[in-house]
């Protein structure tokens, strides 16, 4: 594998993998394993592609969090030469090839504003080349089959042929003899049916990825709640260009003190959203669509105040 295992496993002995539903099975257990073992180069070539892609995010958040402020203004969607000014500024303050690595390739993974120049840089870089998965090896030879001796097999036929015979003809079930009713004694009353209580609802909890457990809070007070916020545009406005986001309702679903992860909603449907059925409950004035995607929203002070929030019910009939 291209990074240092020796950095992989710190930040991989670093977490909390106990089962506590802040990260998928599918993720934690993958990381357990890699813990135990410590064979960085059979982890990526034989774990799971969302094990992997969270072990990148873990390992990309503190040198792209470094990148970001370097490029300031321009770290929405920095030039090639800009991006490539940031990694050598950087790199000549500390900046590890792998943490260097690990931007550029999550970058590219992310689909970012960047993610061309970025490809460019690993291309034109031999220093930050990835290097092949080795393939895994087959056994060399079929493993020989098992003889059975045919005593053992005799007996195992005999033993099925018993047991078929007990099934079809099972042993008459005694009878039960019946109590006869006393004449001096009244009948007891039919027991009254009891009602079932109904069951509590209880609101599905939300899986984040690791690089939203590490800054989000599932728990937070306004989760459920729907919220107007400034969301930004993912691509320019044809129609107002000079524009780049847009106050709209979003449903929040975790929170932190400085900012909200928010599923934006729209009065249009799209193939990455899905109906939003309890809008009118929340106070929306007309028909909504919830997209798929989150967004980390910067929350001011003081934080927005909810139009409405989801039951638990309609939360868990979302696609969480």
């Amino acid at each position: 594998m291209s990074l240092a295992p020796s950095w992989v496993l710190e930040t991989v002995d670093a977490l909390d993998l106990r089962p506590s539903g802040r990260l998928t099975p599918v993720v934690a257990m993958p990381l357990r394993d890699l813990q135990r073992t410590r064979d960085v180069t059979a982890f990526a070539a034989r774990a799971p592609w969302a094990a992997v892609r969270g072990l990148v995010e873990l390992l990309t958040m503190a040198p792209l969090e470094a990148v970001v402020a370097r490029l300031g203004e321009a770290a929405d969607d920095p030039t090639e030469e800009q991006l490539r000014d940031a990694l050598a500024s950087l790199a000549s303050e500390g900046m590890t090839r792998d943490e260097r690595l690990v931007v550029l390739a999550y970058a590219v993974l992310e689909g970012f504003a960047a993610a061309p120049h970025c490809a460019r840089l690993l291309e034109e870089e031999p220093d930050l080349a990835l290097a092949e998965l080795p393939e895994a090896s087959a056994p060399a030879a079929a493993p020989t089959p098992r003889v059975v001796d045919e005593a053992v097999r005799e007996r195992r036929r005999e033993r099925r042929a018993a047991q078929h015979a007990r099934r079809a003809s099972p042993p008459p079930r005694p009878a039960r003899p019946k109590a006869r009713p006393s004449a001096s004694a009244p009948a007891a009353p039919a027991p009254s049916p009891t009602a079932r209580a109904p069951r509590e609802a209880r609101r599905r909890a939300l899986r984040l990825t690791p690089l939203e457990a590490s800054r989000f809070d599932s728990n937070h007070a306004l989760v459920g709640a729907v919220v107007v916020v400034e969301v930004p545009f993912d691509g320019v406005d044809p129609d107002a260009p000079e524009a780049t986001a847009k106050n709209r309702p979003a449903l929040v679903v975790a929170g932190a003190p400085d900012a909200l992860l928010v599923r934006a909603l729209y009065s249009q449907g799209a193939p990455t959203r899905q109906p939003f059925t309890p809008w009118r409950r929340v106070g929306l004035d007309h028909p909504s669509f919830i997209e798929d995607a989150r967004v980390a929203i910067p929350m001011g002070d003081p934080s927005p105040t909810p139009l409405g929030r989801l039951s638990d019910e309609e939360w868990n009939a979302l696609s969480l």
